[in-house]
């Protein structure tokens, strides 16, 4: 049976919508942190965060490591650039979300990897955060002092 124009259309149309991007885009979260992951497959291993380099942003060792991790558990750090942009929270709680958002974007990549990052913990988001205030207490669970007379 001929196909019509619209028929065809609507098939090119599809196959646009599939190679929208030369990236793959995962978001990562801790705390009230987000951070948005573009993963670049042909790069020279370069991490930018909020438009600086992932050294510069993260000053400290141990926040530059929480970042690298799941890449080098994967040892892909020379074939891969990342691009994240990181909003809310603190400097850890951005660290980490990096992390979670890296750690997606690295299983969308190639679905053999999650066996590699699931045991490390780095898919599962970390939900715990700060507790709301109740009434009638001075914060979420602390009381007014008690006095017996």
């Amino acid at each position: 049976m001929p196909r019509t124009k619209k028929e065809e259309k609507k098939e090119d149309d599809s196959k646009k919508k599939r190679v929208r991007h030369s990236y793959l885009y995962a978001v990562g979260r801790r705390k009230t942190a987000v951070a948005r992951v573009r993963l670049y497959k042909k790069g020279e291993g370069k991490i930018t965060v909020n438009e600086k380099d992932y050294n510069k942003y993260f000053s400290t060792y141990e926040l530059q490591q929480i970042i690298l991790n799941p890449i080098e558990a994967t040892g892909m750090k020379k074939e891969l650039d990342f691009s994240i942009k990181v909003t809310g929270g603190g400097q850890k709680g951005q660290a980490e979300a990096a992390r979670h958002g890296i750690s997606r974007a690295l299983v969308i990549l190639e679905k053999d990897l999650r066996k590699t990052l699931k045991p490390f913990g780095y898919l599962k988001r970390d939900p715990r955060r700060k507790e709301r205030k109740k009434p009638g207490l001075k914060r979420a669970r602390r009381a007014p002092q008690w006095a017996k007379r």
